[in-house]
């Protein structure tokens, strides 16, 4: 309860500045907030099968992308923008149950190949079933009326209930038995099985739920930009920034990915869009980092603590006369 209680009290302040940002500042700012948004989704569903289970999956961006394509097929066939959302959404899901039943059974290293492999796979169907994706010139969706101020604002709220949602959810897992069975995978997952946890049921259940966000993530992301390509939905870049940012944050946390996420989007907007032809070198060298040198993220850091302790309690030294 003291790890939910101390992550609201930052949490809540931001959700509010994020919300009151299209009346505070401009466009571009508004921009920003929203990728925050739907960064800390992703990070948060990428923490249910990498964070709480321990399964180094690479398959968010496969999530991403089929979202994107499922929302994008549905809009030009005619069906309403949330609907189709929707309905992407249960696609995504139907498609995880479906590859985690067969995928999970592998371990490791064995199981980041294969979860990496399938963002590849669905990146060549994309780009070769040119008559149902259109092929490598993508497809265009109706643009969004209103005027891109409007638009953002819209996207941003829509993202933002997005993000308070997979929040929602994280809690939920967290406190349920649910959670308590994904940790015990994470520490052991043969001693897991023989305590009782239905090991399989548990796995696919997690790697469901890191894939149905990331779904509609892609479906809203494609609305947004009202374009989308094999390349750019299937974006191997994008499998690679999603850990960073649950780990930069703290991995198997419940706010961590969130906090994460917010910190990349500053990283990214400083640093790496003056280097992008060194993106992924970049994200690599951040990984390496994180592993080594801050395991437990940001929020399990020694300095974030002493900073919290200093924040919750009152000092006994200047109580003293």
């Amino acid at each position: 309860m003291n790890s939910l209680r101390s992550g609201l009290m930052w949490f809540v302040p931001l959700t509010v500045l994020l919300a009151l940002t299209p009346f505070i500042s401009n466009n571009y700012i508004v921009q920003q907030a929203t990728f925050v948004c739907m960064y800390a989704t992703l990070a948060l569903s990428w923490n249910f099968m990498g964070g709480y289970t321990g399964y180094p999956s690479f398959s968010t961006s496969a999530f991403i992308g089929l979202g994107a394509y499922a929302g994008a097929i549905l809009q030009n066939g005619g069906v309403p923008m949330v609907l189709a959302w929707v309905i992407a959404t249960g696609v995504t899901g139907l498609f995880a149950a479906c590859l985690g039943y067969a995928i999970l059974r592998m371990k490791g290293h064995y199981f980041a190949i294969g979860s990496i492999s399938i963002v590849e796979i669905l990146r060549l169907i994309a780009a070769s079933w040119s008559s149902f994706t259109g092929g490598g010139e993508g497809l265009n969706l109706p643009i969004f009326r209103g005027g891109p101020e409007y638009a953002g604002m819209v996207f941003l709220y829509a993202f933002l209930v997005l993000m308070l949602v997979a929040v929602l959810a994280t809690v939920l897992v967290d406190r349920s038995r649910l959670g308590f069975g994904l940790r015990c995978i994470e520490q052991n997952e043969d001693a897991a099985d023989m305590v009782g946890v239905n090991v399989n049921a548990s796995k696919i259940a997690a790697f469901v739920l890191s894939a149905i966000f990331c779904g509609t993530a892609g479906a809203m992301s494609a609305s947004w930009v009202s374009y989308i390509s094999p390349p750019d939905a299937f974006s191997i870049v994008m499998t690679l920034k999603v850990p960073v940012m649950a780990m930069l944050g703290g991995a198997g946390t419940m706010f961590g990915p969130v906090f994460g996420a917010l910190v990349f989007v500053v990283i990214e907007q400083s640093v790496l869009s003056r280097f992008l032809d060194y993106n992924q070198a970049i994200l690599g060298l951040i990984i390496v980092f994180l592993i080594f040198f801050l395991p437990g993220g940001l929020l399990r850091s020694t300095l974030f603590k002493q900073f919290k302790q200093r924040i919750l309690t009152k000092d006994p030294q200047e109580s003293k006369p």
